[in-house]
């Protein structure tokens, strides 16, 4: 019911025991625990031999500005670029996100990592903490590129997440920072940010992670502990079967429940089957929150270990070399261009 994230590029003694506790479900990585593939694979490895039961290992690796691995990894172009290329040809866009998502799958693979936490399928209508990381203020076209991306991560067997539900597009604020209050109807949702997470549902999403936006017209709280969009609307009208991930918890726009246990159980009550705690400084007292819970982590068994890739392996596919080339030739120029210069720190979760 928690995935946490550590301090450094290695295990510590006190995090080895925070992956006893019978509520440690995984572990997510960032920049800060990246050195080099080797070194990652290594990290993974052990974060594996520490733990006494299967371990969720994951990562934000959405590409342009969120990309936590750099060195020896493909430079992921922003999504943005290719809402700008379905203007010009809608099919090689969409073939190209497809590689594009199944690239980015594949290398996180053989780092020994189940999952990225990708597609971003948020509208690019301004918000701070999006931008480029949006293909485009187009609904129906993110619909498109929703399901390319999805597909393109199940042929290299990886789980898709849609984030951040139910749509963190419109509203200026980076909820890393500040509260959000998006005011439209739920009408207006349905019409607009809506249609690209009914598509990856379609699709076959896995998951869908949270956002920490509060929609006074459709509940008082911020979507990531309202049982109205957890339960009645995304699993009730929506019909989604798939895991339910909290954003980190550390998040200033998740302040509002109260502290570190409050804002736990406030996400876990109303439908969310993780909780992200990504601050290492707040793992211990997440750890202590839950200890009167019923633990249960079987609710990531279907997105943990599907099946070994080594780098070795994935650097002999022809596959590999030509997905690299054609992001980069296809793109060119537009990837260049989709340059961000918000304060969104690539280090903070996504």
């Amino acid at each position: 019911m928690l995935v946490i994230g550590i301090a450094g590029h290695e295990l510590k003694a006190h995090e080895r025991e925070w992956l006893q506790h019978d509520a440690c479900a995984g572990v997510i990585l960032f920049t800060r625990n990246f050195v080099s593939k080797t070194q990652m694979m290594e990290l993974t490895q052990s974060i594996r031999e520490a733990a006494p039961r299967p371990m969720f290992l994951c990562v934000d690796q959405e590409g342009g500005r969120v990309q936590r691995f750099r060195d020896g990894y493909s430079d992921l172009p922003a999504l943005e670029g290719f809402g700008q290329l379905y203007s010009k040809d809608k099919q090689a866009a969409l073939e190209l996100a497809h590689e594009h998502a199944w690239l980015m799958a594949s290398e996180i693979r053989a780092s020994g990592i189940d999952l990225s936490f990708a597609p971003v399928v948020d509208l690019g209508r301004g918000n701070r903490a999006i931008g480029n990381r949006a293909f485009s203020e187009d609904p129906h076209i993110v619909a498109d590129f929703t399901r390319a991306y999805v597909q393109g991560m199940h042929d290299a067997d990886m789980a898709a997440t849609l984030k951040h539900f139910p749509g963190h597009g419109s509203v200026l604020e980076d909820t890393h920072f500040d509260e959000a209050i998006d005011n439209r109807s739920l009408d207006d949702m349905r019409k607009l940010d809506l249609v690209p997470f009914v598509a990856g549902i379609d699709a076959g999403a896995d998951a869908v992670m949270m956002a920490h936006v509060v929609y006074p017209q459709v509940a008082p709280e911020p979507a990531g502990y309202s049982k109205r969009w957890i339960q009645d609307i995304l699993r009730g009208e929506m019909g989604f079967r798939g895991v339910v991930f909290s954003d980190d918890i550390g998040m200033a726009a998740a302040f509002s429940a109260g502290g570190v246990k409050a804002r736990i159980d406030d996400h876990l009550d109303a439908g969310c089957d993780v909780v992200l705690v990504c601050h290492p400084d707040l793992i211990e007292e997440s750890l202590a929150a839950v200890e009167d819970r019923k633990t249960d982590t079987a609710a990531l068994t279907g997105l943990i270990g599907r099946g070994p890739l080594g780098w070795d392996a994935l650097l002999a596919d022809a596959r590999y070399g030509r997905a690299q080339s054609d992001l980069t030739q296809k793109l060119g120029d537009i990837a260049n261009t989709t340059g961000y210069s918000g304060a969104f720190d690539v280090g903070d979760v996504a």
